[in-house]
């Protein structure tokens, strides 16, 4: 395997861009693949058994581009899938879980707030990261919805506005001191979400520790693209572009592809 061979993203859509972008940024001279499997958001709806069938299927479609890296940039497709994904393929995979370990540790109120999907709050890899923090109240909300507003374009609509407020000002008044968005979709919410908490609640999501672990493991597998060449990132979806390349600020070579 070349060292110049992309790193693969995939997510159920366009939200593990806010991913990708972390990726980038540290590691710019990487070349990169990013799938958005947009047809089939959400995933937090869907049962375990289709999670990972789903993420097979991207999975397949990123190793026949070559990857040597698959970031799974999704946190429901990361806790119902990742294990037999790493049980079937040689390759390394990175997968992101909610950022609860860093909100419970700097907590003050001792109680924290989790946005993310169904899918990501009922499977048993959240559970065994929550047991670990019992010294900690964790308010969890499911943000029904909220992904499918995101793939639409509607980031800014009043609708978003309205279900935001009708899950976090509940959490406010358990006092809440940090809020983890559990969904790579969430972080394009933090302008919103900036409006309705006060100045002293942290927004917590995992983009950057997901980047630093890339890095590690490109280390530990001696997997480094060495190479100052200008590098590529293609972004492939099986769904409308538009609000893909809007996202992007279209910068950057976006593919329709049915898969």
């Amino acid at each position: 395997m070349s060292n110049k061979n992309p790193i693969g993203l995939f997510d159920s859509g366009i939200g593990g861009t806010s991913i990708w972008k972390e990726i980038h940024s540290l590691l710019p001279f990487e070349n990169t693949i990013y799938l958005a499997d947009s047809k089939n958001a959400p995933y937090g709806v869907k049962s375990k058994e289709e999670i990972i069938e789903l993420s097979i299927k991207n999975t397949e479609f990123l190793l026949n581009k070559n990857c040597k890296l698959i970031v799974v940039a999704c946190n429901t497709a990361t806790t119902n899938a990742i294990k037999e994904l790493r049980n079937k393929y040689t390759v390394p995979f990175i997968g992101i879980e909610p950022a609860i370990k860093p909100a419970a540790n700097k907590t003050s109120t001792h109680t924290i707030g989790i946005l993310a999907t169904k899918g990501t709050l009922n499977s048993e890899l959240f559970h065994k990261n929550v047991e670990n923090f019992s010294g900690v109240k964790i308010i969890e909300q499911i943000g029904h919805g909220l992904v499918q507003l995101i793939e639409n374009g509607d980031i800014n609509s009043d609708e978003m506005t309205l279900l935001l407020e009708s899950y976090i000002k509940p959490m406010l008044e358990q006092n809440i001191d940090h809020l983890v968005l559990g969904c790579s979709h969430y972080p394009y919410l933090i302008p919103q979400i900036k409006k309705i908490i006060p100045p002293y609640v942290k927004i917590i999501d995992s983009g950057e520790a997901v980047a630093k672990q890339t890095e590690y493991i490109l280390n530990k597998y001696n997997l480094n693209n060495n190479s100052t060449e200008k590098s590529y990132q293609h972004f492939y979806t099986n769904s409308d572009s538009k609000v893909l390349k809007g996202i992007l600020n279209n910068n950057y070579s976006v593919f329709e592809k049915d898969f």
